[in-house]
């Protein structure tokens, strides 16, 4: 039994690793295709691109490492299908399902890295990858020009500052259209530019930004005597704006501003509670709010903070008679829009805090993904095993569209209130984990190869069924 379980072992190593290293690269082919216009133009040195990807693996391996254990698993039992070993170690005595406790073994030990890789690894990891991704967006302030906008363009050094809009901005090349250039360094000589495209860019120096206008004109006027207009109009202007430089500055942000992808379950879980305790000082207060109104409403007699006395019949004839600020009417409207506005903070609390406990499931829920792979795998290879190279890829897309689709749609429904955040986060893991229980079961019977009876007998069954009102009106 050692010998087989070392060659099993040996068989699923080649596909995982396949597996693993094509799906990671393919995933981060797609990140670097997203972020091109991010990193274009920025005359980034070789080792912040390479830090850059290096921060973005973790989130990568997170998904890819499951995926890549379903596919080993699809591989192997539908290759000693294909071969007929399956069909020799049946022969032999072997029980198919002792052949998946080595592999339930390493799938354990995968999830008990993937859960400390989850809390540690990846929360940190996302944290400095959205800090380099902000640091990277301030490196050239013209990648952070937004298309109709007036943005802001003032050198790191000197007091020179101009704003700047665009029509239309091309990513990659800074091609500019409809540009309006307006110069605010000395409120007493208003300087606007107006052109019909241009292009920002930088000089040799790396440090000076170049814009470079095109069919427009320039309007100039002093505060002080406004009769001396000036328009100007040019075919091709340069202006040149020293001191921009695009040397990456780096900066860390305190863990204050982390976001829940950026956090550990330690913190996730103390965020938590936190809002726990802030919900229940809103309720109390929703409660305090609402009891005062009602014992004014019935009594007459103003709440303790407000004094506690029922109000006077000759000091407050107004409220007497359902008008003015102490009128019933207008506290009980007041007290109407707070426990309004308490409903409101409450429920986005909620949200918060469903928020926060979707994430810790997932931590664990995607860590336990690869054990139950493993259980879901082999029973549907062993069932379509004849299918080749073309099954495992069949398969692996249908099962990984199915559990992340599910995660997906589950982390929504808890977001909004739907759906409890445990049961939104396993039910995919639980149904799965069901179904490959039920195929283990049958998996070393006869009935449950692909070539029995047992799905023509599934199809007839079901044939028979739809049939069956055709058949009850023939004989009618």
């Amino acid at each position: 039994m050692k010998i087989l379980t070392r060659y099993l072992m040996r068989a699923h190593l080649g596909p995982f690793l396949f597996a693993f290293f094509a799906l990671t690269g393919v995933i981060l082919i797609n990140t670097l295709a997203k972020r091109l216009a991010d990193l274009a133009g920025k005359g980034l040195p070789p080792r912040v691109i390479a830090e850059f990807f290096v921060l973005a693996l973790p989130a990568t391996v997170a998904l890819t490492f499951p995926m890549a254990v379903l596919v080993a698993v699809l591989f192997t039992f539908s290759s000693l299908t294909a071969e007929n070993e399956i069909t020799a170690l049946k022969a032999s005595g072997v029980d198919l399902r002792s052949l998946l406790a080595p592999l339930l073994v390493a799938a354990g030990l995968i999830t008990a890295g993937m859960v400390v890789f989850n809390d540690r690894v990846l929360p940190e990891a996302n944290h400095r990858w959205s800090q380099l991704i902000i640091d990277i967006g301030r490196t050239t302030p013209t990648f952070l020009l937004q298309e109709q906008t007036l943005n802001r363009i003032a050198p790191a050094t000197g007091t020179k500052v101009i704003f700047l809009r665009a029509a239309r901005i091309e990513p990659g090349t800074n091609r500019m259209w409809d540009v309006q250039l307006f110069d605010v360094t000395d409120p007493s000589q208003l300087q606007s530019v107006f052109a019909d495209s241009g292009r920002a860019m930088f000089a040799a120096n790396g440090s000076d930004m170049i814009l470079q206008l095109y069919n427009g004109h320039t309007r100039s006027v002093n505060a002080s005597e406004p009769a001396g207009f000036r328009r100007v109009y040019f075919q091709r202007q340069v202006f040149g704006i020293q001191g921009i430089g695009q040397q990456l500055q780096r900066s860390d942000r305190p863990d204050d501003y982390r976001g829940d992808r950026e956090m550990t379950i330690g913190m996730l879980q103390a965020e938590i509670d936190t809002l726990a305790g802030q919900r229940e000082v809103q309720i109390r207060e929703a409660r305090q709010t609402a009891s005062g109104d009602l014992r004014y409403a019935l009594t007459g007699r103003l709440p303790a903070a407000d004094g506690g006395a029922a109000p006077s019949v000759g000091a407050d004839f107004s409220a007497m008679n359902g008008i003015g600020e102490g009128s019933p009417a207008t506290r009980t409207r007041r007290a109407a829009d707070a426990l309004s506005n308490a409903r409101r903070s409450v429920e986005t609390t909620d949200e918060q805090i469903r928020n926060y406990q979707v994430e810790i499931h997932k931590k664990y829920s995607i860590a336990v993904a690869s054990l139950v792979f493993v259980i879901v795998g082999a029973p549907l290879a062993l069932r379509f095993g004849g299918g080749g190279i073309g099954m495992v890829i069949a398969t692996s897309m249908v099962v990984f569209s199915l559990y992340y689709v599910g995660l997906i749609g589950g982390e929504s429904l808890a977001g909004k209130g739907v759906v409890t955040p445990l049961f939104a986060m396993w039910v995919v893991n639980v149904v799965m984990t069901v179904l490959g229980l039920i195929g283990l079961a049958t998996m070393g019977r006869e009935s449950s190869t692909g070539r029995n009876s047992a799905w023509d007998g599934m199809l007839q069954g079901l044939r028979g069924l739809a049939s069956l009102p055709f058949r009850r009106r023939a004989r009618g």
